[in-house]
């Protein structure tokens, strides 16, 4: 499990929250939305060219697999949130969302692991990995529509923010059209024309996703002080319910889709993950009432270096015990 801490990108994350917790002056460029596209296009691209060459059923089974997930996680947390930790509707709504969508971040730290080893794995989970996005959000909008039935059609501002729209919205987002659209192009553009543009999606990759852990490390570190705020049980809610992702997933991965080690282990991660990019912007704009310094720190804060210490390499031994 030790070698799983020492990948560079890794290390690469340490030394971002390093350099926050010692107050270093280092100011990461307003560069991480540019890499997040890059990585995210990057993944699509890989996942459309193995797509291109898959089974269409495997590919069907899947998504299947990715909307059972998205739409089972975020229930399964607001129940332990609600009727366990006895949060508001409307926090335990925000909260479950993120908990059923998924961290790309944490996604990209798994495959550096998977790459660093030398490991093989289905590209299925990439398909997964744009699908999931979208199910939790909604599910998380009519936990919070349920609460409140009398705001159906607007939002506490009176912004007229229908379910419909909002739905639109959470299947439109920036990351969900980078990741189908780089699905897409590597499934339906010429080969020839892709193996020119792939040395760039390819040679620099892994710099590129030490890059962007750099300033996830510090970011996470950032949010370190406001646990106290959240209380004990926020915190534990925050390793539990990756691990309980994490058995859905490694379930899904390994019976049910059949995947390798590798394949599985990625599913696994997916499940276990929480989301901080999509997912906060889009429960800023439904759920005003709730807070973001909950959702924020337990997804950023709690559930994202612990999966990227402990979570990963964890989930690799029990795809691993899985397969004997």
């Amino acid at each position: 499990m030790l070698d799983g801490l020492l990948i560079p990108a890794v290390l690469f994350f340490a030394l971002g929250m390093l350099a926050h917790l010692v107050r270093s002056d280092l100011k990461f460029p307003e560069l991480a939305k540019g890499l997040a596209i890059y990585l995210l296009l990057g993944i699509g691209l890989h996942g459309g060219m193995e797509l291109a060459k898959a089974d269409l059923g495997a590919a069907i089974e899947a998504v299947a697999a990715a909307f059972a997930l998205g739409i089972l996680l975020p229930l399964i947390a607001y129940v332990i949130l609600r009727w366990v930790g006895h949060m508001d509707t409307l926090n335990s709504a925000a909260i479950a969302a993120h908990y059923g969508s998924v961290s790309a971040g944490t996604f990209l730290t798994a495959l550096a692991f998977l790459e660093t080893k030398n490991i093989t794995y289905e590209t299925y989970p990439v398909i997964m990995l744009a699908i999931m996005e979208s199910p939790a959000i909604i599910i998380g909008l009519l936990l919070a529509k349920l609460t409140r039935p009398r705001d159906g059609a607007a939002d506490a501002n009176g912004n007229g923010q229908t379910v419909a729209k909002l739905v639109h919205e959470a299947f439109t987002n920036g990351s969900v059209i980078l990741l189908f659209g780089g699905i897409a192009v590597g499934a339906f553009a010429l080969p020839d024309g892709l193996q020119k543009m792939m040395p760039f999606y390819d040679g620099i990759f892994m710099g590129v996703l030490s890059l962007f852990l750099l300033e996830m490390g510090m970011e996470a570190a950032k949010r370190i002080g406001e646990f106290r705020r959240m209380g004990v049980f926020l915190v534990g809610f925050g390793i539990l319910m990756p691990l309980i992702g994490a058995v859905f997933g490694l379930v899904t991965g390994h019976h049910l889709l059949g995947f390798s080690p590798g394949g599985t282990m990625l599913v696994a991660t997916l499940a276990a993950s929480a989301s901080y990019i999509a997912v906060p912007s889009a429960m800023r704009l439904a759920i005003p009432e709730a807070n973001p310094s909950f959702y924020l720190t337990l997804a950023l804060g709690v559930t994202f270096p612990f999966n990227v210490v402990v979570g990963i390499p964890l989930y690799w031994e029990a795809s691993l015990w899985l397969a004997r």
